[in-house]
């Protein structure tokens, strides 16, 4: 007889090909196998690199640009990423500069109370909103031909609830914040939405509808796409968001090209 495997695999190997979830990953003796160890390595590095990596805003100013967004940029209170992971409360409210230059050049830039106001905010996870950003907002298009025409908003240093202020201070109906969420082993570079109605300072999370793990891997950006212009949809008829507006997107008769009814700028 020969000697047994040192290594033994996992039956449930073929888990692996659904999903990137840490399943499967087999044993070498009662340890892990020498290559896992090294991936959890690599997975928790680039964790802690896509929270402390800064947001490359000038390329991503360009990028939209060249796509035909036109963009501020503001900068929340927390100076810094240690201020912002030490006191998130600070990343929820716009530097007072930032806020004057909402009132000043966003008058000049845009239309009064326009219908919708995006933000794209690093959050925890730059990487995410680099990457994803862009993508997301040209898939938003079918649904919303004038979202070029619409304020975007690049926060530096952001939390969810600093769109609450960016929002009110463009006199926004809608703003959806699409930010870089907590990245995890297996997706360091996810993009979550979060739509809110009537933004305002002093919201909580019951009040706003999040779509989450964005990016070609998770939630696909058409599939984000339909489901946020459902939300928008919806929120424009109720005038409300958060608990008093379900995503029935899924249950919804298919899409066209056609825009909703009502989310046309005026």
């Amino acid at each position: 007889m020969g000697k047994p495997a040192i290594l033994t695999p996992d039956p449930w190997l073929r888990l692996q090909g659904l999903t990137r979830a840490r399943v499967a990953l087999g044993r070498a003796g009662v340890s892990l196998p020498t290559r896992e160890v090294l991936r959890f390595g690599t997975a928790h590095a680039q964790a802690r690199d896509a929270v402390h990596q800064a947001l490359d805003v000038a390329t991503l100013q360009a990028d939209l640009a060249d796509a035909g967004f036109t963009s501020l940029t503001v900068h929340s209170q927390a100076a810094d990423r240690g201020m912002y992971l030490r006191r998130p409360d600070m990343g929820r409210r716009l530097a007072p500069g930032s806020l004057a230059l909402l009132g000043e050049q966003g008058r000049r830039l845009w239309s009064p109370h326009p219908p919708l106001a995006v933000v794209l905010a690093d959050g925890l996870s730059s990487l995410a909103t680099a990457r994803h950003g862009l993508p997301l907002l040209q898939a938003l298009l079918p649904y919303f031909p004038d979202l070029p025409g619409l304020p975007v908003i690049i926060a530096n240093q952001a939390r969810v609830a600093l769109g609450d202020e960016i929002g009110h201070a463009l006199g926004a109906a809608l703003v959806v914040v699409m930010i870089g969420e907590r990245p995890g082993l297996s997706s360091p570079d996810s993009l979550g939405l979060y739509l809110t109605a009537r933004p305002r300072p002093g919201l909580t999370d019951a009040e706003r509808n999040c779509i989450s793990n964005v990016r070609p891997e998770g939630l696909p950006y058409a599939d984000a796409a339909r489901k946020l212009a459902f939300l928008m949809a919806g929120a424009h008829r109720l005038g409300r968001t958060g608990v008093d507006l379900k995503d029935d997107s899924d249950a919804a008769p298919a899409l066209t090209d056609s825009p909703y009814p009502g989310l046309a700028s005026p």
